[in-house]
C-alpha cells in the first residue's frame, strides 16, 4: 500500500475506484440519472463519475451550474464519493463542504504519475492521507 500526504479541504473519508480527467469539469454537464459526462469533447465524455473518486484539475462554469450540477447528482445518488483537485475554487470548496463530499488538494506529483482509471484508493481527508491499494 502506498500513502500520500494531501491537504484537507472538505472533511471525510471515501474509498473507491477513481476516474481521472485532465480537463476541468462542469458538473452541470454530467447527467444526474447515471453520472455520465455529457460535455462534448471532454476527455471523460461518455464515462460515469457516479460513486467514484474523481481526480481532476478543477471546476469550470458559474457558481450556480457547479453547485446545482453536484446537487442534482447527489439527489440521484450519482455524485462522486470524493474528489482530488489540483486547483480548488471557492464554489467547489463550499459545495463539497455543504454536500459532505471529501475534497483534497496539494498531493505530491508522484501520485499523479502512478494512478490509473479504476485504481482503488482511499481518501482520508481528516488525516490528510491518500492510500492506494
Amino acid at each position: 500500500m502506498r500513502r500520500y500526504r494531501c491537504h484537507k479541504i472538505a472533511k471525510g473519508k471515501a474509498k473507491g475506484e477513481i476516474v481521472i480527467s485532465k480537463d476541468p469539469l462542469c458538473f452541470y454537464l454530467v447527467d444526474p440519472k447515471d453520472g455520465q459526462v455529457i460535455e462534448k469533447n471532454h476527455d471523460l465524455e461518455g464515462k460515469s463519475i457516479a460513486n467514484k473518486i474523481i481526480v481532476f484539475p478543477g471546476g469550470k462554469g458559474s457558481s450556480v451550474v457547479q453547485a446545482d450540477g453536484l446537487y442534482q447528482l447527489q439527489q440521484e445518488n450519482n455524485a462522486p464519493i470524493g474528489m482530488i483537485i489540483k486547483y480548488p475554487d471557492t464554489v467547489l470548496v463550499a459545495t463539497s463542504i455543504i454536500m459532505n463530499i471529501p475534497l483534497v488538494d496539494k498531493v505530491d506529483e508522484d501520485f499523479y504519475s502512478i494512478i490509473e482509471d479504476d485504481d482503488v484508493i482511499e481518501i482520508n481527508a481528516d488525516e490528510s492521507i491518500i492510500s492506494i491499494d
